[in-house]
């Protein structure tokens, strides 16, 4: 099957799956809701799939295209270039806080799949300036995001996801709805940053780092994954039973624990 589409071959290094069922196109914009004048990002426009349809109802969007060549499309668009702020970099790198100015953030994207967990975590430590995101994501990842403790696809993801936004799942998206189709179902998930944290946490970095390790052996018990960061008494003592698994544990625990290991 070819790798081309609207005359663009998929680039595998870049994780690249065109969007082209225009009723899933349809229903990710109304998923959006786009409004003149608001600060509108979009990452990886790619051919343009999401981008001309939103550059329909607004007058300005900024796009971040780390190919050149896509971007290069874009600037010589016939009908949508003059609406568009394009910033050539990786999304991965990007500091976001350039484009919130006045305005919170609206960002949105179909995402390449092979970077879409390292790029959630980027874009957290921007959830103070951002209103919502709205992302295509691997239907996988988006479970993830969304799950709840004792369900197996509860992880690191799912914690950080939850302390930073209330996860929304929005619309499950088949692979025919692409080019090249990918080898996985896909779904779209809203992420609305929370105003308050959820839970008290000292530091964010500790609570990543307790999760990470924590579920990195998530087949051992609270009591030997976390022996190097907090004895059995400490995690009796902030009322979790050490022969728990990090699957069992509410985002409130993990809090408790990174706020334990911080005293």
């Amino acid at each position: 099957m070819s790798k081309a589409h609207l005359g663009h071959v998929a680039r595998k290094r870049f994780g690249q799956n065109f969007l082209h069922d225009e009723q899933v196109i349809a229903d990710i914009v109304s998923a959006i809701r786009p409004v003149d004048g608001e600060n509108l990002v979009e990452i990886g426009p790619g051919l343009g799939a999401l981008t001309e349809p939103v550059c329909e109802q607004v007058s300005k969007l900024t796009v971040v295209e780390l190919d050149r060549d896509l971007a290069t499309r874009l600037r010589s668009h016939p009908f949508i270039r003059d609406k568009l702020n394009i910033v050539e970099s990786d999304a991965l790198k990007y500091d976001f806080a350039q484009l919130a100015q006045d305005k919170p953030l609206r960002i949105f994207g179909n995402l390449p799949y092979n970077i879409s967990t390292p790029l959630m975590f980027h874009l957290f430590s921007f959830s103070t300036l951002v209103q919502d995101m709205h992302f295509m994501l691997q239907k996988e990842v988006v479970n993830r995001l969304a799950a709840e403790p004792g369900h197996k696809n509860y992880g690191r993801l799912s914690v950080m996801a939850q302390y930073y936004c209330q996860v929304v799942p929005v619309l499950e998206v088949p692979p025919h709805a692409f080019q090249p189709p990918p080898k996985v179902d896909s779904a779209v998930v809203r992420l609305l940053p929370h105003a308050a944290p959820p839970v008290e946490v000292q530091n964010k970095k500790t609570l990543d780092q307790v999760c990470a390790i924590a579920f990195n052996q998530r087949r051992k018990t609270i009591r030997n994954s976390l022996k190097e960061l907090l004895s059995e008494a400490d995690i009796e003592a902030v009322g979790i039973n050490p022969a728990a698994r990090a699957e069992t544990l509410s985002l409130q625990d993990f809090a408790n624990l990174a706020n334990k290991t911080e005293s």
